[in-house]
């Protein structure tokens, strides 16, 4: 069971389009190091997890990555309001246009559409929570290579918060990857 609320972890406000920046961004939607893979990854793994305390932490950090889903795709909505189709063909955007007009699609800051190959699901706790502490690692490289390549505060901030809960959510791997360990999964 999930209660929803209706704001978003980090608020977001950006006034100012930037259609290149929106398709970078996009790649944290759906994206092989995106928020998408992420949460379908936490969530698969967690059922074979060998306690409730595995479980838990991988059903909360997977649906805190649905949350982070919500806000990167705020992001990439916020960026392109009100384009124009010059302003879309000046971004290299006609073919993502094409398919998905301005509407949020996951994908890469190529256009590849998100797939769930990108990601693992071994039922071994300790290989998943390897690969886990990986995926938080490349999302977090990924968010500091958005970060410099933004200039606006507005898409900054966001970031820098996104960024600061993939560090978290390593640690949090980690510390129960070194549970496990201890236990002798």
């Amino acid at each position: 069971m999930f209660k929803y609320i209706k704001r978003l972890a980090y608020p977001i406000n950006i006034t100012k389009k930037d259609l290149k920046m929106a398709k970078y961004i996009v790649t944290q939607f759906g994206g092989p190091s995106g928020e998408l893979g992420a949460a379908l990854r936490y969530f698969s793994q967690k059922f074979t997890m060998p306690d409730d305390k595995g479980k838990a932490l991988l059903n909360d950090i997977a649906t805190e990555e649905m949350g982070h889903m919500e806000m990167v795709a705020t992001m990439v909505s916020q960026l392109m309001k009100n384009a124009t189709i010059e302003e879309i063909k000046e971004a290299g955007l006609e073919s993502y246009y094409t398919e998905h007009n301005k509407a949020v699609y996951p994908s890469d800051a190529f256009g590849i559409p998100f797939n769930a190959n990108t990601f693992a699901v071994t039922a071994d706790p300790l290989t998943d929570l390897s690969e886990d502490m990986a995926a938080e690692q490349k999302a977090r490289s990924a968010y500091e290579n958005l970060i410099n390549l933004a200039t606006d505060p507005a898409v900054i901030n966001p970031l820098l918060f996104l960024r600061q809960r993939e560090i978290i959510h390593f640690n949090r791997f980690k510390e129960l990857y070194e549970y496990y360990e201890k236990k002798g999964y």
